[in-house]
């Protein structure tokens, strides 16, 4: 008999898919709507984002456990939408795919340099070694990918505790509330982090996934909403962290660097001077970016299979996996620069099919309440405006 799997374990795979690029981003595109905004901005996307998943959820119930976005809106929506949604998706996973191992090759050859220096192609013979071995976790199955993943949960969450211990106990009330700033100007700039912060609950590849691992919807709603409220807890607490120790204004060489981790921990490093702290971000991120990529890599391993109609044999599945991970490692290789401005592209392809297509695929399949379909629709609609407005400047944008 087979043994049902737990709530938990599926919440870590949303949760892991989740975190990664947020922690990266939300500081610095946060800056200027600074603590409270910023908490608002978040905590209101995690809720629409949850609402869209749980809209796909109910589209699937009529469909096959291993039915996936290519599947289901070619039913309802036609080829044509399929084809942009198709592309958009697997637009997102690709470039997620790729910005994850080109920052873990960075970031493994930094933590590893003192020991193993294979000099100038250091990086990319991570990236490599990176994807060879934690991809065999998605080709295997999703049992074993929930189980790395909650791993991963609990080595992140013990990272991420040691990592702002030192942040947390110099937290200055009047840096985290922005007390000197008579102004007041911040609800002007939250418009700009929306993007950043879609991207961050950006879960949606994993949807038809978590349906097939519990057999039924009910379950996997639990597990998404689990997912992405322990996503939002680390998001809280690391920009809740950072905000109460660097003064808005020392945010500019940050932001001026498009939120270069490196520039962040050196201004982070300014403050706290311990290089225990530094370390210690360095391994959260790399667990964070780790299970974003095996949970990304998951969610799109089975789309992809969905969509060629490869089976679930061992020669199915590594066809799945080399149009999953192959194109994504060879672009990185070639190009492995442009870690966030491949998450901002990201973000705008992601309302496509996060909120406008789950919406529209409600609508027509008549699931689901009008409101919560209206209220995700144009949460999609705005969010992807105010990405292109910010793109050209055209919207507040903080400078420090």
């Amino acid at each position: 008999m087979r043994k049902q799997p737990t709530l938990f374990g599926g919440a870590c795979i949303i949760a892991g898919v989740c975190v990664g690029a947020g922690m990266l981003g939300l500081p610095t595109s946060g800056a200027g709507a600074w603590t409270m905004w910023s908490i608002l901005a978040l905590a209101f996307t995690m809720i629409v984002m949850t609402f869209s998943g749980w809209l796909l959820l109910d589209v699937y119930k009529n469909y096959d456990l291993r039915a996936s976005f290519n599947t289901v809106t070619k039913d309802l929506l036609g080829n044509k939408i399929n084809a942009l949604n198709n592309l958009a998706v697997y637009f997102v996973g690709g470039i997620l795919l790729y910005a994850y191992t080109t920052a873990s090759g960075g970031i493994l050859e930094n933590l590893t340099k003192s020991v193993i220096d294979f000099g100038e192609f250091g990086s990319r013979i991570w990236s490599v070694l990176f994807v060879i071995i934690f991809s065999f976790f998605v080709w295997h199955s999703t049992r074993l990918v929930d189980r790395i993943s909650v791993l991963l949960i609990i080595f992140m969450a013990l990272s991420f505790a040691f990592s702002i211990s030192g942040l947390v106990s110099n937290i200055d009330s009047n840096i985290l509330f922005d007390q000197q700033n008579e102004s007041g100007e911040y609800a002007k700039y939250a418009l700009a982090m929306l993007p950043v912060a879609l991207t961050s609950f950006g879960y949606h590849h994993s949807v038809s996934s978590m349906r097939a691992y519990y057999g039924e919807v009910k379950k996997a709603k639990y597990a998404i909403a689990g997912g992405t409220f322990i996503a939002l807890v680390l998001y809280l607490l690391w920009v809740i962290s950072i905000f109460g120790n660097l003064p808005r204004a020392q945010f500019a060489p940050v932001i001026a660097s498009n939120g270069d981790l490196d520039v962040l921990l050196n201004t982070i490093g300014e403050v706290v001077q311990s290089p225990y702290v530094k370390q210690a971000i360095n391994a959260f991120s790399m667990a964070a970016i780790l299970s974003s990529f095996i949970g990304v890599g998951l969610g799109t391993f089975d789309f992809l299979a969905d969509f060629f109609k490869f089976d679930n044999s061992k020669l199915g599945r590594s066809k799945a996996w080399a149009v999953t991970f192959l194109p994504p490692l060879v672009f990185s290789l070639l190009s492995p620069l442009g870690f966030l401005k491949a998450i901002g592209y990201a973000g705008a392809v992601a309302t496509l099919w996060t909120c406008m297509i789950p919406a529209l695929l409600a609508y027509k399949a008549k699931k689901g309440n009008l409101v919560m379909i209206g209220l995700v629709f144009l949460f999609g609609v705005c969010t992807a405006v105010f990405h292109f407005l910010s793109m050209y400047e055209m919207l507040p944008m903080f400078k420090g």
